[in-house]
């Protein structure tokens, strides 16, 4: 039996991990901020954007065995209108935060340990409008991983992504919210909001469940010699926008939601 530690455990993600973990005879401490519904794991509760209730809960575990990043925030806004305390909060989280944990969590990891972090399918391409400040933290997140792999390979720590697209959770709804807030709110930009949404909406119309997600996490976890990249529902259309010069890129989306 293996112990390991997953992040973002209340949420639909983390929560689903930690049950895949626990189903294969693990055992498992969640850390969130927010307790989960359903109890399934070890819980601890902190926050990632604050270094101290980090300590607290590292206070409390002795040795892992691998950690899973399951914690993360979205949100649709402009990258000139978003206040700076919001622009830093996700960055604190999405970035910072598995830096922190990671930090704290690795003088702590048995021999030929694992570290599995979830990116997103947009942290290799480029980004739609609006969803900048999540595929930048993301982008960031994935280019983090891999130096972090380079260097924990030297202490015998695998390192790998998980880059999932639209997965079944509340963040779809609340990505919906978001973008409606931000229709009504822009001060900049003449969106037409239909058109957008439609964008959007066909982006996320494809998901797959949280398990499948975390059927897909238990793969470097327990691979002989994991790989870096693990995939997911990846939206083809994303992947063929991006393949597009970026020029075209521009007027694309320009007559799209002009």
């Amino acid at each position: 039996m293996s112990k390991y530690l997953v992040t973002g455990a209340g949420g639909g993600m983390g929560s689903a991990i930690c049950r895949a973990l626990i189903d294969r005879g693990h055992e498992v401490v969640g850390l969130d901020i927010a307790e989960p519904h359903e109890p399934c794991c070890s819980f601890i509760r902190a926050d990632l954007a604050n270094p101290a209730s980090l300590e607290k809960a590292f206070s409390k575990i002795e040795r892992l065995d691998g950690v899973v990043h399951a914690a993360g925030l979205y949100d649709l806004n402009s990258l000139v209108e978003m206040g700076e305390d919001e622009f830093l909060r996700i960055f604190n989280v999405n970035l910072f935060g598995v830096a922190r944990v990671n930090r704290l969590a690795v003088p702590l990891l048995s021999e030929n340990a694992r570290i599995v972090i979830i990116t997103s399918e947009l942290a290799p391409l480029d980004p739609l409008p609006f969803t900048g400040i999540y595929a930048v933290t993301k982008a960031a997140l994935d280019k983090y991983a891999f130096s972090l792999a380079m260097e924990l390979q030297l202490l015998g720590v695998s390192v790998s992504v998980v880059r999932p697209g639209a997965v079944d959770t509340g963040m779809l709804p609340a990505s919906m919210r978001a973008l409606d807030r931000f229709v009504e709110e822009t001060k900049l930009y003449s969106v037409n909001a239909e058109r957008f949404k439609k964008i959007v909406a066909g982006f996320e119309s494809h998901t797959v469940s949280p398990q499948k997600l975390a059927e897909r996490v238990l793969r470097p976890l327990e691979a002989k010699r994991p790989r870096f990249v693990y995939s997911l529902n990846r939206n083809p259309l994303l992947m063929l926008l991006s393949a597009l010069p970026r020029s075209l890129q521009l007027f694309v989306i320009r007559k799209l939601i002009s």
